[in-house]
């Protein structure tokens, strides 16, 4: 007879600090899934989801990158259970996307004339001071700003 495997996950040290904050953002992010989109456009319906999928991945970056107060361990075990967006972080590290909202926000192929989104300019050259992503909702994720 096969042996049954069973998916029983190890959590590495210092999960219980960070468990509670994850499991809110978790019960956020149903509750932002399950709201009902009435009046709304079809991408507005999305940027609650995006904002919190940010705020979790942001939560973990700045646990480990700014603060160092999780292992590396930890921090792994995070990006491999899909806590927090790998890319997005990958993108945090580099110089000039300090403050990324989201990664659709740099693909050229989502917008006109292959540039990046309107919320990546910074304040102080914009035409329109007030303006909002269509992608997720965003006010301005410029580095400048």
């Amino acid at each position: 007879m096969p042996k049954i495997k069973t998916s029983r996950v190890r959590y590495p040290e210092g999960w219980e600090l960070i468990e509670p904050t994850l499991r809110e953002l978790e019960a956020k992010m149903r509750e932002a899934e399950n709201d009902p989109h009435d009046g709304k456009r079809k991408c507005e319906a999305l940027w609650p989801i995006f904002r919190i999928a940010h705020q979790k991945s942001r939560y973990i970056y700045d646990l480990y990158h700014r603060r160092k107060e999780i292992s590396k361990e930890l921090y792994e075990f995070c990006l491999d259970q899909g806590h927090a967006d790998r890319n997005l972080i990958a993108k945090w590290k580099k110089p000039g996307y300090e403050r990324l909202c989201c990664l659709r926000c740099i693909q050229t192929r989502d917008h006109n004339f292959a540039t990046t989104c309107v919320c990546r300019v910074p304040k102080h050259l914009r035409e329109e001071k007030v303006i909002e992503c269509v992608h997720c909702g965003c006010r301005g994720c410029a580095s400048g700003d």
